[in-house]
């Protein structure tokens, strides 16, 4: 009996070893079974850009669980990140992600070359030479946008059938921060989605001079507004214009929203459309898993790759809309949008900067653009570069 008992006793201790071998093997095999992520935020999550990044951070640390440890900065100005960044990485970051824009990333990058440092794309990435642990990202943007000019369209034509505005007053506002390519493109592809079923849509827009200044937002806004804009939508950081639409329709005005980046509809319930965002989540879930299990963050992430640089749009979920507002939109929007959303899905992305129209470049007058030839946006790179002023169309506001 005791010989029974022995074996019995040897039998469990070895398949408890071959398991545990197994295991570790398995382990060794599949990677990292705990990692440190930091994050750095150009601002706080009470401003919508904010906001929306650090959805990333909070589905990062509910899928992985104790398995992640997150470590974060908060309001760290572009010319500032070093100490910051350098705090993280001598922590034991493992990977880092930044959503601003600064080029001191990529210069720091070198000396931690077990870390990989990924920003989000603030400049033209196509032929640059980078460290192999940095890299950038960011949605195609202009889809979302096109889709959301759908939805601005659908309202303006409705207005116009109502007889709340006649074809010549259907006017559009956008609220931008800088004249950069980045944001030219965004508005550019609002107006083309808005002219797709409103073709008599023409758009102002009204520079800031900053990213997040409510003030100064809400008085741009206010100032479209005034110039006759009956839709207002932004690229900028705080709820300013959101606020200057639903002041504007308690005082009897028929002005719409159309959010970016965060839902709207708390602080607008009676003017926010529908909210466009782009999806950080996709990117920093699937970098996250590529760091843990040891490989490369473009051989595991879903999109469009360009070296150490990557996008994508509807078709991997990079970019998607939210906030519908059922009692604002005009009927039929969802379906029109839908169309639009299907057609990105199977990857058809050029009648989006097409179509009867010329433009000047906003940095260089000698340099012109016909869309009738069609412009295909993100092509090489991440970082938006449409930056054309399209003639007749397109005004800015003084």
């Amino acid at each position: 009996m005791k010989r029974v008992y022995i074996t019995t006793a040897l039998t469990c201790l070895a398949v408890l070893l071959v398991t545990t071998g197994c295991f570790k093997l398995m382990n060794l095999a599949g990677g990292m079974d705990h990692i440190k992520v930091g994050f750095i935020y150009d601002n706080d999550e009470s401003t919508p850009y904010t906001y929306n990044f650090a959805l990333a951070k909070d589905a990062l640390e509910e899928k992985y669980g104790e398995k992640i440890e997150v470590m974060s900065h908060s309001n760290v100005l572009d010319s500032e990140i070093e100490e910051p960044l350098r705090e993280l990485a001598d922590a034991g970051c493992n990977i880092i992600f930044f959503n601003g824009y600064s080029d001191l990333v990529p210069q720091l990058a070198p000396e931690y070359p077990n870390i990989q440092f990924c920003q989000t794309s603030y400049m033209d990435m196509y032929g640059q030479t980078v460290p192999d642990n940095y890299h950038t990202f960011k949605g195609e943007a202009y889809q979302a946008r096109y889709v959301s000019g759908i939805a601005a369209g659908m309202k303006i034509k409705q207005l116009i059938s109502e007889g709340i505005i006649t074809e010549d007053q259907a006017k559009i506002g956008f609220v931008a921060a800088f004249q950069t390519s980045e944001l030219t493109s965004g508005f550019t592809a609002f107006l083309l989605g808005a002219r797709s079923v409103a073709p008599t849509t023409k758009l102002c827009v009204g520079y800031t001079g900053t990213w997040g200044s409510y003030a100064r937002e809400k008085a741009v806004a206010e100032k479209l507004i005034d110039d006759g804009c009956v839709i207002i939508t932004q690229h900028t950081d705080t709820i300013g214009p959101a606020i200057a639409c639903e002041e504007a329709s308690e005082a009897k005005k028929s002005v719409y929203f159309v959010g970016w980046c965060q839902s709207m509809s708390e602080v607008a319930p009676s003017t926010s459309i529908i909210t466009a965002r782009v999806c950080w989540e996709p990117y920093v879930l699937a970098a996250t898993d590529a760091v843990m299990s040891e490989k490369s963050i473009e051989s595991v992430v879903q999109a469009r790759i360009h070296g150490t640089d990557a996008s994508a749009g509807f078709q991997y979920g990079w970019v998607e809309m939210l906030d519908y507002n059922q009692q604002v939109m005009a009927p039929g929007t969802e379906q029109a949008m839908n169309n639009a959303i299907e057609l990105f899905k199977r990857d058809s992305i050029d009648f989006v900067f097409r179509g009867n129209y010329t433009g000047v470049n906003a940095d260089d007058p000698t340099d012109t653009i016909d869309l009738r030839d069609g412009y295909k946006e993100n092509e090489n790179t991440s970082y938006p570069l449409f930056n054309y002023i399209l003639d007749d169309v397109v005004t800015v506001l003084e």
